[in-house]
């Protein structure tokens, strides 16, 4: 694939000037971020057609993070399950060990072309908080990351991963002590420090245009993908699935690939159960609402307060979904499913058992969705799922869940 044809690929369905994918989207701020914000949207869209900005993206994928990621065809897993082929876009594979660093190298690249001495970034599970804590160490900037107490307690590993990349973890004990708390706290950061400080979201999530820059670094997942899958399979998969939180790793699979003929399917936190109340299903059993900079599907109360989450994952437990998602669910573009703790936990020890892959509990929800799928498919029929990090964060949770010493 040409880099033409990448870039036309990557700048289809564009919001409008307000930063809006249909009803979703915007750019609901205090007044004091409106200037930073137009001045980072004016800096991205310069950023994206300089070609030597490119050309260093590019070679810090290839040679920084290590991509391509390959697909990897999980035929003893498909074999046991019975039905469609489950095909694994491999992203746990990538530095740092989840889809994460796709993002943080072209924000980090942008913060150093806008001259900006530090960066800070929410969150939950800490895979964006040590994607951003790396870059951070290799441009030499300073690094502050803000992160649930509870997150911290859960990912206790990440924690000191980022420590050692030489970020400073702020604990956040407000409200569940979680990811949305977390991004409070960070967006209240920048709006006291942006004229030195570059924030580094992580998900397609926040004012605009951070859904749209998010979406462009992760356009690689997929655009990877459809090249391998036709070039390994000789044609499309029949459908392509991604677990979603904000929804950063199922934007970088499903949106170079939504104008195919692929069913796209988005896998939400069901927690212990949608009928319990406690889960974090922005868009299954949420309504519009602005949250964070931007309209999009909410967990909130009929007096518009934000609901309780709750997800076995961290990167899960958030109670939005990005706002260009939303549009497409809207748009009878997007089928959503989901999955329960215990359903991960199961599909997390599965993909363990037949293939020797450890994945991220986040990736463990999409593929407990894809097995179930694959079992009312055909053989001959193919799932595309986003593995988008690996599981070494989350042996402590479910060391807990197994019993420590016990047969997983």
């Amino acid at each position: 694939m040409s880099e033409q044809t990448m870039y036309d690929m990557e700048m289809r369905h564009m919001p409008d000037i307000g930063g809006h994918f249909g009803r979703f989207g915007g750019k609901y701020a205090a007044e004091t971020l409106m200037g930073p914000l137009a001045e980072l949207e004016a800096a991205f869209h310069a950023s994206w057609e300089d070609e030597s900005f490119q050309a260093e993206r590019l070679r810090l994928l290839q040679q920084y993070v290590g991509r391509p990621t390959p697909l990897y065809h999980a035929e003893h897993l498909s074999r046991a399950i019975g039905g469609a082929q489950i095909i694994l876009k491999r992203e746990d594979l990538t530095h740092t060990g989840a889809h994460k660093i796709n993002n943080t190298i072209g924000q980090g690249l942008l913060a150093q072309r806008m001259g900006k001495k530090r960066v800070i970034a929410e969150t939950g599970a800490g895979q964006h908080g040590v994607a951003t804590a790396t870059v951070a160490a290799m441009f030499d900037m300073q690094c502050d990351v803000y992160m649930g107490r509870e997150d911290m307690r859960r990912q206790a590993p990440n924690v000191f991963r980022m420590e050692l990349l030489g970020a400073r973890v702020i604990p956040v004990d407000c409200g569940s002590g979680t990811l949305k708390d977390a991004l409070n706290e960070a967006l209240r950061d920048w709006v006291a420090s942006c004229e030195t400080t570059f924030y580094i979201i992580g998900t397609v999530a926040g004012p605009h245009p951070y859904p749209l820059m998010v979406r462009q670094y992760h356009a690689v997942i997929g655009q990877e993908a459809r090249a391998q899958f036709l070039e390994q399979f000789g044609r499309l998969p029949d459908v392509a699935m991604a677990c979603v939180g904000g929804g950063s790793n199922a934007m970088g699979l499903l949106h170079p690939l939504r104008d195919d003929n692929i069913r796209l399917v988005a896998v939400e936190a069901a927690g212990y159960g949608l009928e319990t109340g406690q889960h974090a299903a922005s868009m299954l059993a949420g309504r519009p609402g602005i949250l964070h900079g931007n309209l999009t599907y909410l967990l909130e109360n009929s007096e518009g307060q934000i609901n309780g989450t709750h997800s076995i994952s961290a990167g899960l437990d958030y109670p939005g979904v990005g706002p260009e998602l939303a549009a497409m669910y809207d748009a009878g573009r997007l089928e959503l499913d989901s999955a329960t703790d215990d359903q991960a936990l199961q599909a997390f020890k599965r993909l363990a058992h037949t293939e020797g892959i450890l994945p991220a509990l986040e990736s463990s929800h999409a593929l407990a969705a894809a097995m179930r799928m694959a079992s009312t498919m055909t053989p001959d029929q193919m799932i595309l799922v986003n593995l988008s990090g690996r599981g070494d964060k989350d042996l402590d949770t479910v060391m807990k869940v197994f019993g420590k010493g016990e047969k997983a």
